[in-house]
């Protein structure tokens, strides 16, 4: 399965641009600013969550549209379209993302039952050297590919958290029963989300462990919870700490302070003080890992913004042959197309110029 007949309107840059008759390989070619990245931002929101730039909606509605956006694709298996993916804003409710699928409307959640899209940008490339929340934010968009339920979890125990933290703030005697409430639906749904993000690393861990040291850097993953990861036990933690969570005005304990620690196999050093080189090795050898998992019963895609630029040209083939043997669609960036000399006889190739796509 691929994605194919993808259109944006009114998308950022992109007043109307539509792409036909996409391949394993997808090559966008162009200078920087031409709007290569909008694409791949709009595809990235074929699944659920704010895409690859985390961008408010405001931000991505393009001229013409009068605030509003569409991005559409089709799911297209041996040649034959089997559903039609939509994500649009209206310009009367700006803030709002809608979907559809097969013409029928649908949350945004829906959307991971039929597609697993994964990304690797220039933005995170520091992730190793960034805050617990951003790692936490990448292992949730990893998890949700490989678990749909993912993010129903997520958003039910970070909106129990929000309420449980009000009633701790207001502080009135009556809340006991309903803050017990909201701490059983903390403790369920917040056991859920570290299953998840425990799963997800024992998975990752087990396709890493098979590849071999070079060219990529391999890392070692390992996870630390936050807090007890049975529901009941969590919820009596809750309970147990309302003090101290008052005082702090936060919770101090659960998957909101999960972490993900990586150290580089072999010396056994953290990623966060390995070399810029050696960290962008183990985020693409975890990208790589995780493009495997995401196709298991689901169609994979794989977003790979500007990867092949810092990559010399044994690592930059090394990542082609693993991408080829993929089942994941791959689109990929460039300012030019000479770093993708290797795969440019089996990729569909556009060059991106001011918001127009021109097929190569």
């Amino acid at each position: 399965m691929a994605l194919d007949r993808i259109s944006l309107l009114h998308y950022r840059n992109h007043r109307e641009t539509a792409l036909d008759g996409t391949a394993h390989f997808n090559l966008l070619v162009g200078e920087n600013g031409a709007g290569k990245t909008n694409i791949l931002e709009a595809l990235s929101l074929l699944s659920p969550g704010r895409g690859l730039r985390r961008a408010a909606l405001t931000e991505i509605a393009g001229p013409g549209g009068g605030g509003g956006f569409t991005v559409g694709a089709s799911l297209r298996e041996q040649g034959h379209e089997s559903a039609r993916l939509g994500t649009y804003v209206e310009a009367e409710r700006p803030t709002r993302r809608m979907v559809r699928i097969n013409g029928a409307e649908a949350s945004a959640a829906n959307l991971a039952e039929w597609l697993a899209i994964g990304w690797l940008t220039p933005s995170m490339d520091g992730l190793f050297t960034d805050s617990a929340g951003a790692r936490r934010r990448f292992l949730d968009r990893m998890t949700l590919a490989i678990r749909p339920s993912h993010a129903r979890h997520v958003s039910r125990y970070e909106t129990a958290l929000r309420e449980r933290n009000k009633l701790l703030e207001q502080n009135r005697s009556g809340d006991a029963t309903w803050l017990d409430a909201l701490e059983g639906q903390a403790g369920e749904h917040g056991a859920a989300v570290t299953d998840g993000r425990r799963a997800l690393i024992a998975a990752l861990s087990d396709e890493l462990s098979a590849l071999p040291d070079a060219p990529f850097a391999k890392p070692v993953l390992a996870y630390r919870a936050g807090g007890p990861d049975e529901p009941a036990a969590l919820a009596r933690a809750l309970h147990a700490n309302r003090a101290k969570d008052r005082a702090a005005g936060r919770a101090l304990t659960g998957p909101q302070r999960d972490e993900l620690e990586v150290v580089m196999a072999g010396s056994g050093q953290p990623a966060a003080s390995c070399s810029t080189g050696e960290q962008k090795a183990m985020l693409i050898a975890i990208t790589l890992a995780h493009s495997v998992l995401t196709v298991a019963g689901r169609p994979g895609v794989l977003l790979l913004d500007e990867v092949a630029a810092h990559l010399d040209p044994v690592r930059r083939n090394a990542l082609f042959d693993r991408l080829r043997a993929g089942k994941a669609q791959v689109w990929l960036t460039g300012t030019e197309a000479a770093p993708f000399e290797n795969i440019l006889e089996e990729a569909s190739v556009w060059r991106v110029s001011d918001g127009t796509v021109e097929r190569l």
